[in-house]
């Protein structure tokens, strides 16, 4: 009996090892069925430079833009804030410049970045939505916050705007044990996809070596060339970035997660006090709290927007 368990056990094994290059790419295309089943459809525009953007579109009522991270795509990050949201907003979520299948032919930096959202915001013929985005998403946010007239109310989710420091990314670089930021953020290997990983989750994920290299190969193979400049230029866009008026901007909440480590709280209390916003800490809650704290996310965005 022992024998046909461990024989089972390696048949098993070798059978979901042959078939794991697939894991990935169904994750993949479940989240994508799940969300046509609710009534989202996907799109793609053209953009004035070149290129292409990508996005989810579903739900009716106020304009929401959803802005993912590094990393990530809109789907991966936001589906289940999508359906929920949904519900009662019309929840558009692009995939960002040079993730998924959206690029663009102008440099790799943050106004790019933020250009292409307006873009997408002028094609669906919108004169002011709200906005909610984490992390390098919340970068965008903050700079299409500069332009007060045409956001409603947004959302930033762990990402300090213009008040991270060189010393901050020194820090960062330091609790990382790496040599640079995009060293990080831009990983090479299935290996660095864990060790990104390890950075953004509350709890380390147990990933075997073929689905790390499968994610990797699937999220993180593309646009790196891009994806390190839109690193290396971010200290650039937040020196422009800093040069606005805080009291100028719209109504803004900032939700941050308690144990992050890829920007401490701390760097969510100065922003906080630096734009006169609300924060919320999500105890036991890291840098992904999109993924780790989907439906709490969404109640805070949706308590937000509807308030007075």
């Amino acid at each position: 009996m022992k024998r046909f368990i461990h024989y089972f056990i390696l048949l098993w094994t070798l059978v979901f090892m042959t078939t794991g290059c697939e894991v990935v790419r169904w994750k993949t295309e479940h989240d994508q069925s799940s969300l046509e089943k609710e009534g989202f459809s996907k799109h793609q525009i053209t953009l004035k430079e070149g290129g292409k953007l990508t996005y989810w579109e579903g739900g009716q009522g106020q304009p929401l833009l959803l802005l993912h991270g590094f990393g990530g795509t809109a789907a991966a990050t936001w589906k289940a804030e999508m359906l929920q949201l949904s519900k009662k907003y019309h929840v558009i979520a692009p995939d960002l410049l040079w993730f998924g299948e959206s690029y663009s032919d102008n440099a790799a930096q943050l106004s790019t970045q933020t250009n292409a959202i307006w873009q997408l915001v002028d094609t669906l013929q919108l004169k002011k939505v709200d906005v909610a985005g984490i992390s390098y998403g919340g970068f965008i946010t903050y700079d299409m916050m500069l332009t007060p007239e045409r956001i409603n109310k947004a959302v930033i989710i762990a990402s300090p705007g213009p008040l991270f420091s060189d010393d901050d990314l020194d820090d960062l670089v330091k609790r990382a044990g790496i040599n640079s930021p995009e060293e990080l953020f831009v990983p090479n290997s299935g290996d660095d996809v864990k060790r990104l990983y390890d950075n953004v989750f509350i709890e380390k994920k147990r990933i075997p070596d073929f689905i790390a290299n499968q994610i990797y190969l699937d999220y993180f193979s593309q646009w790196k060339p891009q994806r390190t400049q839109l690193i290396k230029t971010l200290p650039n866009d937040r020196d422009r970035i800093q040069q606005y008026d805080p009291k100028k901007l719209p109504q803004a909440l900032i939700i941050w997660g308690q144990n992050d480590q890829i920007f401490p709280l701390n760097s969510g209390i100065k922003l906080s006090k630096y734009i006169q916003a609300p924060i919320i800490v999500l105890p036991k809650t890291a840098h992904g709290i999109t993924n780790e704290q989907p439906q709490i996310t969404a109640d805070l965005i949706d308590n937000f927007l509807s308030s007075l």
